[in-house]
């Protein structure tokens, strides 16, 4: 702009002759707005870049957040079942114990409404004797019996009042969270408006890339990845998984088709929260066949992973994202994430890459 206002203004130099010096004023005043708005949509712009990097920070914060509340609930909801389990076979126990206890009574009263105690007949008098002691031990020990059960019971009770007060708090906190989750999520899908709209070309590559591939290695060679650098690490430290859950198939064990794999299987909960394994571009956010909604991200010194069986995605391609950013949720019919690490045109075992999920 100030390049052209020079040109500019050496040309006005030549030509002032012929114009009138109201014209220049009214040219140069032009010129001085122009650069004016200029400024401001400059500084509009280092605003908007700010605010987008903010939000990407509360974003994996608050990610974070929700996704240990989910962890924490679905803990505390187990324990409140088993409370429920126990209380309900020990309230059994405790009728059964009562008819116990009245068969005992009534023994004990028979056989005091029924003396026999005549000491000619010593025989008799050992009898009911040894009869009426029985009894009476065995109606001791179901009575401490019933009394261990009873301070059970409320101890068990007790204990699930303390858990459904903690799920109750939990639930709180989680609705809280999981607002502010959503409204920065709404917040970034009005900044990345501008990115879905120019990306209409890319996706239908993308779309074209996706039905010739015939497995999720191809599609993932087909993306591209980032420049391979002479150092190979992924990252400096272990990463947490994009999701957490149980591993259930590890890298090069067989598959149920009998297959060695070329990446993890992660169990998880339906529709928990996925989350970028690393800093790195969006390369892919589709659906592939046989494999849901698909990710495919794009990090330096030449990785990409893969994270399938996703049913909500919340990311565009050629999105940048930080590790731990929010990018989608799993598929509730399919909990169970295939996440694979690829280098160039091989496969990576994640476990030298990420921490193994809990």
């Amino acid at each position: 702009m100030r390049r052209w206002a020079i040109i500019f203004a050496a040309f006005v130099t030549i030509a002032s002759p012929a114009m009138g010096a109201s014209e220049l004023a009214k040219i140069n005043a032009q010129i001085k707005q122009t650069e004016q708005q200029d400024k401001k949509l400059a500084q509009q712009v280092k605003t908007s870049e700010r605010d987008v990097a903010a939000t990407k920070k509360k974003l994996v914060r608050a990610a974070d957040q929700v996704s240990t509340l989910e962890e924490q609930r679905g803990a505390i909801a187990k324990k409140i079942a088993e409370l429920d389990d126990k209380i309900e076979k020990l309230s059994a126990e405790i009728d059964r114990n009562k008819g116990r206890i009245a068969d005992a009574a009534a023994s004990i009263l028979f056989v005091a409404s029924h003396p026999s105690f005549d000491t000619e007949n010593m025989r008799q008098y050992a009898l009911v004797s040894s009869v009426l002691s029985g009894a009476a031990i065995s109606f001791d020990e179901e009575m401490r019996r019933a009394e261990e059960q009873i301070k059970e019971l409320s101890e068990m009770r007790d204990a699930r009042a303390i858990e459904k007060e903690k799920l109750d708090r939990t639930a709180k906190k989680y609705a809280a969270e999981k607002t502010q989750l959503d409204k920065l999520l709404r917040q970034r899908a009005a900044q990345n408006e501008k990115l879905k709209n120019e990306q209409m070309a890319v996706r239908k590559k993308l779309r074209d890339l996706s039905a010739r591939a015939k497995n999720i290695s191809e599609l993932s060679a087909g993306v591209g990845s980032s420049k391979m650098l002479s150092d190979a690490r992924f990252s400096r430290r272990k990463l947490n998984t994009p999701v957490r859950g149980r591993l259930v198939v590890r890298f090069g064990e067989k598959t149920a088709l009998g297959l060695n794999s070329d990446g993890w299987r992660i169990r998880t909960r339906g529709d928990a929260l996925v989350m970028a394994p690393a800093d790195g571009e969006v390369k892919f956010a589709d659906s592939f066949r046989g494999f849901g909604k698909v990710i495919i991200m794009s990090h330096k010194n030449g990785y990409n992973t893969v994270m399938t069986n996703l049913g909500q995605i919340d990311a565009v391609v050629g999105q940048d994202v930080l590790a731990g950013e929010p990018i989608g949720r799993m598929d509730p019919n399919k909990p169970e994430m295939y996440l694979e690490v690829r280098r160039g045109n091989k496969a990576v075992d994640p476990a030298n890459m990420f921490k193994e999920p809990d």
